[in-house]
């Protein structure tokens, strides 16, 4: 039993509560046979297109022996024809949790407010709690938590979900990023909070030095098309290459939570080369979310 309703970001959980879905996830992955969720319906809504997250979650929803119903844009009337508390009112009469994949992390807050179903953030514009999970499932199978880790590139949402995951189960983090495209405070602040703000290194070569895992995102994110320019001028020199994994051990392994822009912030050689961890990570989705599925919505 999680200590949490609903999950927006990775801090609406405990230390405990990380490792207890952790566990959960690991044990559906050696094969548990868990059938638990028979009869229960994930409503899915998807403002943003997605393969990993709708997929994983349709399917493991499969495999716990439940169901999932997508509903994208053109499907429902969220925010636009109906108050999105009107929908995440209606929708807790019908099923059993809500996953939620939007641009404005206020919207994911307001559906929250108003279910009587757990609400899980699927990704918003702020946070991906979702990936975290999965990147500290694949970081505990790899290396354990006793472990150095470099974020390099954007402080971006997946990146601020990371920092605080790392923070709670007590992962050494550095991260660089460049001027002006860092970690929000605000999330400095809460990975301070809960014991473990990263170390800002000054260049990607200092934030690599020693590291166990490096781990990249895209630098230009959806929605932010218009900025693809300037973006990528700012982040000259932070592409994750062979060059920068000069600097690093042969044992260094590298993550990204995909989709991957070739070429931008991580080179085709790496991406397909035996460092990279990044399908290991993909199916993660799916068993870390089963892991918490199962967690938010039993008793035992």
């Amino acid at each position: 039993m999680l200590s949490t309703t609903h999950l927006l970001d990775i801090d609406d959980l405990s230390t405990e509560d990380v490792h207890t879905v952790l566990d959960r996830a690991a044990a559906l992955k050696a094969g548990e046979d868990d059938t638990r969720l028979a009869q229960q319906t994930l409503g899915m809504i998807f403002e943003k297109p997605s393969t990993r997250t709708r997929t994983s979650f349709e399917t493991g929803m499969t495999k716990l022996g439940g169901h999932a119903v997508y509903l994208g844009p053109d499907d429902i009337h969220l925010g636009h024809g109906e108050p999105i508390k009107d929908t995440s009112r209606a929708l807790s009469r019908y099923v059993d949790a809500v996953m939620a994949r939007l641009f404005d992390h206020a919207d994911c807050e307001e559906l929250a407010e108003y279910a009587d179903v757990p609400v899980i953030n699927g990704l918003t514009d702020e946070a991906h709690p979702c990936q975290t999970l999965a990147d500290l499932l694949t970081i505990r199978e790899e290396f354990g938590f006793d472990t150095r880790v470099a974020w390099v590139g954007d402080g971006n949402n997946v990146g601020q979900s990371f920092v605080l995951g790392c923070a709670l189960v007590g992962i050494d983090l550095t991260v660089a990023t460049p001027e002006g495209y860092g970690m929000d405070a605000s999330v400095l602040d809460r990975a301070a909070e809960l014991g473990s703000a990263p170390e800002l290194a000054e260049s990607p070569e200092a934030a690599v030095a020693d590291a166990d895992v490096v781990y990249t995102d895209v630098f230009v994110s959806m929605g932010e098309e218009d900025e693809r320019e300037e973006k990528l001028a700012a982040f000259d020199g932070y592409q994750v290459n062979a060059d920068l994994l000069s600097y690093v051990s042969e044992e260094t392994k590298v993550m990204h939570c995909l989709p991957a822009h070739r070429g931008e912030e991580i080179t085709d050689e790496v991406l397909e080369s035996d460092r990279a961890v990044v399908w290991e990570q993909a199916e993660n989705r799916m068993h870390a979310q089963n892991g918490l599925l199962v967690e938010l919505l039993t008793d035992d």
